[in-house]
C-alpha cells in the first residue's frame, strides 16, 4: 500500500505504462521492417541474398515483433500490480484507470495478430 492520498502516483503509474506502451508499438513496427526488408533487398538484387539470409531477417523480425506483443501484456500486468496497491484516495473522482490497460491489451493482441500472420502466410 502507498497510503500518500496523492494521485500523482497513479498518473506516474499510468504514464509508464504509456511509455512501455509506446515501446511495444515501435518494437512491433521495427520487427515489421526488419521482416519486410528480406523482401525488398531480394526485390531491389535478386542474387545478392540467399535463401538462408532471408529466413534471418524473417524470423529476426518475427521476434521482434513477439517481444513488442509480450512487452505491452507484461506492462498490463506490472500496472495492475500497481492499481493493487493503491487506497481509493489516490484515484480523482470518475478516473478510468484502466483504459490504458484496454489500449496495452489491444496492442497486444494486434501484435501477436500480426506475428501470426506472417508466420503462416
Amino acid at each position: 500500500m502507498s497510503n500518500l492520498q496523492d494521485p500523482r502516483v497513479l498518473f506516474a503509474a499510468e504514464r509508464t505504462l504509456l511509455a512501455w506502451n509506446r515501446t511495444s508499438l515501435a518494437l512491433i513496427a521495427f520487427g515489421f521492417v526488419v521482416e519486410r526488408s528480406g523482401l525488398l533487398v531480394r526485390a531491389l538484387a535478386p542474387d545478392s541474398l540467399a535463401a538462408k539470409d532471408l529466413a534471418i531477417t524473417f524470423w529476426l523480425g518475427l521476434a521482434f515483433i513477439a517481444l513488442g506483443a509480450f512487452a505491452a501484456l507484461y506492462s498490463c500486468r506490472e500496472y495492475l500490480v500497481v492499481l493493487r496497491s493503491l487506497t481509493p484516495a489516490e484515484y480523482p473522482p470518475g478516473y478510468g484507470a484502466r483504459w490504458g490497460i484496454v489500449v496495452n491489451l489491444i496492442v497486444a493482441l494486434l501484435g501477436a495478430s500480426l506475428a501470426l500472420a506472417l508466420y503462416v502466410r
